[in-house]
């Protein structure tokens, strides 16, 4: 195990004071690389930039040494946060798999990463606030609020330099996996599972696109939180700044606060309707479909049993039909309580991978990926989120999401395979899965606004169609 190394030390000095909003890509553009963006349903918008420290793994023990390294940089602070949504926390995310970060393009990004962002915004439901820390031997309260008085004069009420830049648009398309590979893959999955080797297995596919005009970050966050407010919404740059791993997922990995411990179980997929009709009875055939119910109910009993050594007591809420932009979802929301204390990345690590995103048995599955999928997943399917000083957090698992640079982006999307799985069917499911991001990078489209707020949504799209 490479154990974790952080570019600074405690003792950690933070500040916090309210500010009037600002514009959503105005702060986003002036804040300084790396720079993170963090929402979710339950959760406050977090815009931030610059790195106050840095935290680094890699290998089988990532997770432990994420969570030593963040109990030390912790260990020891002068904190005023102002309000708890501004507490100061660190951001950042893991690779699916061990070595999962070799290849292209995913070369920027450790197998974990977390930041202690040295700005950040927070927009909570008693405000918006503007935090700066610094940490290290030379972080001083003095300096500090100093630094924040700046950044106040800097940020608060920052207006939009201009209209939204337009979608890039799209001059090139790549797939990695051919049908007629996809087929091949499928049957040999599918002969597995009919063999008793494998009861689920995940396997996805990346779409690389060429863009024909330079790729607007701010502005497309911007879109997912208009058109994707119930999703957790994500970007995470590397230190180099040169490319963006950024998302729009339905699918919560955990969240702790104290004892209780919030996770869902989401799978089996439908399409959408082209009418209310439609769109129902296509939610009803879904909550009837054989395979999709068997693949949802393997997700739902598999995170029963991956919590239960942790928890006192544990509930399941009753499956339903989670509808969103493109694809209907069976999901189950579970909740628990647990026996101790204990740190997020315990849990994060226990859960991840879901059968979800991985498969049953998790080692035999994850073996089937590594022979069939021709690309490195990185931090595809894997935990994203955040850590206090407490060890509460929140993670949801970076589905829905690609890497994108100046000129490119790579997609990835996925589909759960079992014993009566279609590859036909499949494959189309994947092409839905796409759509979140393609969206987001083909051509521009009639009625798009200039620039929001940084708490307000940057288009009606109405609610509940997020993926």
């Amino acid at each position: 195990m490479e154990p974790a190394r952080s570019t600074s030390s405690p003792p950690l000095v933070s500040r916090t004071t309210a500010v009037d909003p600002p514009a959503f890509a105005a702060a986003f553009d002036a804040l300084p690389t790396p720079r993170t963006v963090w929402s979710a349903p339950d959760d406050a918008l977090v815009l931030a930039g610059g790195a106050a420290a840095t935290l680094t793994a890699s290998g089988p023990d990532r997770f432990a040494a994420i969570r030593a390294a963040t109990d030390d940089l912790f260990e020891s602070g002068d904190v005023h946060a102002g309000t708890e949504a501004a507490r100061p926390r660190v951001f950042g995310g893991f690779a699916f798999h061990e070595g999962a970060c070799a290849g292209d393009p995913w070369e920027p990004f450790p197998e974990a990463r977390f930041v202690l962002p040295r700005v950040q915004l927070t927009v909570a439901d008693n405000g918006t606030w503007l935090t700066v820390t610094d940490a290290g031997s030379d972080a001083s309260p003095a300096a500090v609020e100093r630094r924040l008085d700046r950044e106040v004069d800097r940020l608060s009420g920052r207006a939009a330099d201009g209209p939204r830049p337009p979608r890039p648009g799209i001059r090139g398309k790549r797939r990695t996996t051919s049908r007629a590979a996809w087929r091949e893959s499928v049957t040999a999955a599918l002969d597995r599972i009919g063999e008793g080797e494998l009861r689920k297995v995940v396997l996805a596919q990346a779409l690389e696109a060429d863009l024909e005009s330079e790729f607007p970050r701010a502005a497309t966050l911007e879109r997912l939180a208009g058109k994707y407010p119930d999703c957790h919404r994500y970007c995470f740059e590397p230190d180099d700044g040169g490319g963006v791993f950024f998302g729009a997922t339905p699918e919560r990995l955990v969240s702790l606060r104290g004892r209780t411990v919030e996770t869902d179980a989401l799978a089996g997929t439908t399409g959408r309707g082209e009418t209310p009709a439609e769109d129902e009875w296509l939610a009803e055939e879904l909550l009837a479909d054989a395979k999709n119910v068997h693949e949802h109910e393997l997700v739902a009993e598999t995170v029963r049993e991956q919590l239960e050594p942790y928890a006192a007591s544990i509930s399941a809420g009753e499956r339903r039909v989670r509808r969103l932009a493109t694809v209907q979802h069976l999901h189950t929301p579970i909740t628990a309580e647990l026996d101790a204390d204990r740190h997020v990345l315990e849990l994060v690590e226990a859960l991840h991978p879901t059968p979800a995103v991985g498969g049953l048995p998790p080692d035999r599955a994850l073996e089937t990926i590594h022979e069939t999928e021709p690309f490195d997943r990185g931090w595809y399917a894997a935990p994203v989120g955040w850590i206090d000083a407490a060890g509460n957090g929140a993670f949801a698992v970076a589905i829905r999401s690609a890497v994108a640079t100046p000129d490119r982006a790579t997609l990835f999307a996925g589909v759960g395979l079992v014993g009566d799985s279609d590859p036909d069917r499949e494959w189309d499911e994947i092409q839905l899965k796409y759509r979140p991001i393609l969206d987001e990078l083909e051509g521009e489209t009639a009625g798009d606004s200039d620039g929001a707020g940084v708490g307000e949504p940057a288009e009606n799209a109405g609610s509940e169609r997020g993926d």
